[in-house]
C-alpha cells in the first residue's frame, strides 16, 4: 500500500483521533501528516511526537498554527526528531517559539539526516535564533544543510542578525529557497541580500514581499540580474514601495535567463521526485500595520514541496 496523507485543519483533536494518526505513523502508512491550527490536549501531543519519532515513511510534518504551543510541547518534538529519519519538511509557522524554543530544537534540527525544508515564520524568534539557523546553513563541503528556509514575519531580529544570515546564504552550498517576507528590512538589508544572492551558487528564490523597500533597493537588483550571472530565478517584491516599472524588468530579465537554461538543460527524466512530490502551500504572514502601500499588481505566491521541487502560482490575495 502507498503512503497515504493525513490532513485536519483547525479542528479539535479527541483521543480516539489521535490515536488512529498515531497507529497510522506507526505502520508507516503516512507520507504527510498536517494538523495546522488543531487542538489537542498536552498528552494527545506527546502521543503523536512518539508516533513521529517511531514513522519510518513520514516526509512532511505541518504543525503550523500554535500547534507548538509551549516550551514543553517543543521538547516533545525535538526529541522525536532526534529519532526520527525520514522528516524531510518540518512546518512550525505560527508557533510561539521564541529564542528558548530554538534552543531546544536546534540539535535535533541541525543533526536530522533528511531535513532539507523547515518553515520558522512567526515564530517570535531574535537574534540567538537566527544564529543558530544559520548554523543549519553549512559553507561549501562542509555538510549537507537546508535547501528551503522560511523566516516570514520574525520582525525581532536585528539589522545585525539579518547581516548575518545574508553572509550564511552567500556561502551555502545547498539553499535554494529564501522567504524573508513581512520582516522589517529595509533598503539596507536589501543591499546585503543582493550581495548574498550574487555569491550564491544555489539561491533560486527570494521572497521579499512586505519588507520595507523602495525604489532604491529595486535598482540595485536591477543592475545584479542585468550585470551579472546569477541562480536566481524568482525575485518577489510585492508589497512595497516599488514602481511597477522597476518591478517588471526585474521579473523580465529573470524570465530571460530561465529560458536561456531550459534550452541548455537536457530533458528532465520521469521518477519519483517528479510524480509524487508533496505540495503544501506554505502559510503566507498578513501585512502588518507597518506596511506601506503597495504599487504593485497581482502577487506571487509560492508554493513549495520541501522535496526538491518548487511550484509557482499567480493569484490574487
Amino acid at each position: 500500500m502507498l503512503p497515504a496523507s493525513i490532513q485536519i485543519s483547525g479542528e479539535l483533536l479527541s483521543g480516539a483521533e489521535v490515536q488512529d494518526i498515531c497507529e497510522s505513523l506507526k505502520e508507516a502508512s503516512v507520507r504527510l501528516l498536517s494538523v495546522r491550527g488543531c487542538q489537542l490536549s498536552d498528552r494527545d501531543f506527546g502521543r503523536v511526537c512518539c508516533g513521529v519519532a517511531e514513522s519510518r515513511s513520514l516526509a512532511q510534518l505541518n504543525l503550523n498554527l500554535g500547534v507548538v504551543s509551549s516550551i514543553s510541547r517543543t521538547r516533545h518534538l525535538a526529541d522525536a526528531l532526534k529519532t526520527n529519519r525520514s522528516l524531510q519538511t518540518l512546518f512550525l509557522h505560527g508557533s510561539p517559539l521564541l529564542d528558548s524554543g530554538l534552543v531546544e530544537l536546534n540539535s535535533a534540527l541541525s543533526s536530522h539526516p533528511a531535513l532539507v525544508c523547515l518553515d520558522l515564520g512567526d515564530c517570535m524568534l531574535g537574534d540567538e535564533a537566527l544564529g543558530l539557523i544559520c548554523g543549519m546553513l553549512p559553507p561549501d563541503g562542509a555538510k549537507s544543510g537546508l535547501r528551503e528556509l522560511t523566516l516570514s514575519a520574525n520582525p525581532g531580529i536585528s539589522s545585525r542578525g539579518w547581516a548575518r544570515l545574508a553572509i550564511a546564504a552567500a556561502h551555502s552550498s545547498q539553499l535554494r529557497v529564501l522567504n524573508l517576507d513581512y520582516n522589517p528590512l529595509g533598503d539596507q538589508i536589501a543591499g546585503m541580500l543582493a550581495v548574498a544572492v550574487a555569491s550564491s551558487r544555489t539561491l533560486e528564490v527570494l521572497d521579499l514581499e512586505g519588507t520595507g523597500l523602495t525604489n532604491q533597493s529595486a535598482q540595485v537588483f536591477l543592475d545584479m540580474v542585468e550585470n551579472y550571472p546569477t541562480s536566481l530565478r524568482v525575485l518577489v517584491l510585492a508589497e512595497n514601495a516599488i514602481s511597477p516599472e522597476l518591478q517588471q524588468q526585474i521579473s523580465d530579465l529573470l524570465s530571460e535567463g530561465e529560458e536561456d537554461d531550459d534550452k541548455e538543460a537536457p530533458p528532465l527524466q520521469p521518477g519519483p521526485a517528479s510524480s509524487g512530490a508533496l505540495l503544501p502551500i506554505r502559510d503566507k504572514h498578513q501585512p502588518p500595520a507597518w506596511l506601506p502601500h503597495s504599487n504593485s499588481g497581482p502577487q506571487m505566491v509560492l508554493l513549495t514541496s520541501g522535496l526538491g521541487e518548487s511550484l509557482l502560482a499567480e493569484t490574487e490575495m
